[in-house]
């Protein structure tokens, strides 16, 4: 299958090494959001491409989604804001039926991999808690969000989990000439990625000689199965996050050309997926092995 990428940041690059490891893939190639266009995307990228990897800042991901869903390409995305990811779902299923394509939105690891977890754990215990700590490590969306406030030259931020669930975001900006601090602050706080969690911002000389992309996840459960209480169950990682965000990207394009090829449009998260069409290899030879 031929994949292509759009933007080439910290995701595209990860996207690209993927893509060029797979067994079952080539790059169809790499392309800037800027280029990207209607006239584009009809003379260079139709009938020449079979999955999108929009590897874009999130707030980009819905005009982009939509538009090559208008052209029948389908495309995977990381969104990563929790609270909107129902409502682009929402959005985008009517216009991929409407033409015949397919969106998986949402393709990381935490919105990702982590909800086919938490998915999996509620099954085994229906009644009880889950919470899932981030951390630390370097949240690559809540970074991007900092970066865009005016008077922002670069930022890092870092998750530090406070247990249960519940997070601190540690930002470290550098300035640009002539930026007020308190203004740069008070933008950065009112932004919706920030805003409701515990915030710092702290002005740092130089952001390179912070950076790291290590994150991980902490996910714990406990619940009840069928009757019988105190079923406990935990999952853990440590992780390079861009690496990780664009190897899942990368089999969900698997799973994406697969639906369509089934016949299936339509706007879908990882936890509507089937898993095995996640996996390069004949289907009677993974159930052998993994089952």
């Amino acid at each position: 299958m031929k994949v292509a990428v759009l933007g080439y940041g910290n995701i595209g690059r990860a996207a690209e090494q993927a893509i060029l490891s797979a067994p079952d893939m080539e790059l169809a190639g790499i392309f800037h959001h800027d280029e990207v266009n209607g006239k584009m995307v009809q003379d260079r990228m139709v009938d020449q491409v079979d999955v999108v990897l929009l590897c874009t800042p999130t707030r980009e991901v819905p005009q982009f989604a939509e538009l090559f869903a208008r052209y029948g390409i389908p495309t995977v995305d990381s969104f990563d804001i929790h609270g909107r990811i129902y409502d682009l779902r929402e959005q985008l299923s009517g216009v991929c039926e409407a033409h015949r394509s397919l969106s998986i939105i949402s393709a990381g690891w935490d919105p990702g991999t982590d909800s086919v977890v938490r998915a999996l754990l509620m099954a085994m215990a229906p009644k009880g808690l889950s919470y899932t700590d981030f951390g630390p490590g370097r949240s690559m969306g809540h970074t991007v969000a900092a970066k865009a406030v005016k008077g922002v030259k670069n930022a890092l931020s870092m998750t530090i989990p406070l247990g249960t669930g519940i997070h601190r975001r540690m930002v470290y900006v550098e300035l640009e000439e002539g930026a007020d601090f308190k203004t740069v602050e008070a933008a950065l706080l009112a932004d919706d990625y920030f805003a409701h969690d515990e915030t710092h911002v702290i002005p740092v000389e130089s952001v390179d000689a912070l950076n790291s992309t290590a994150h991980g996840v902490h996910l714990t459960r406990s619940g009840v199965s069928g009757s019988t209480h105190n079923q406990r169950f935990e999952f853990n990682m440590e992780i390079d996050n861009p690496a990780l965000t664009g190897q899942v990207m990368v089999s969900c394009a698997r799973a994406a050309y697969r639906m369509q090829q089934r016949g299936e449009y339509g706007c879908r998260t990882m936890i509507e997926l089937r898993p095995i069409d996640l996996l390069p290899g004949e289907t009677e030879t993974l159930i052998k092995t993994l089952v």
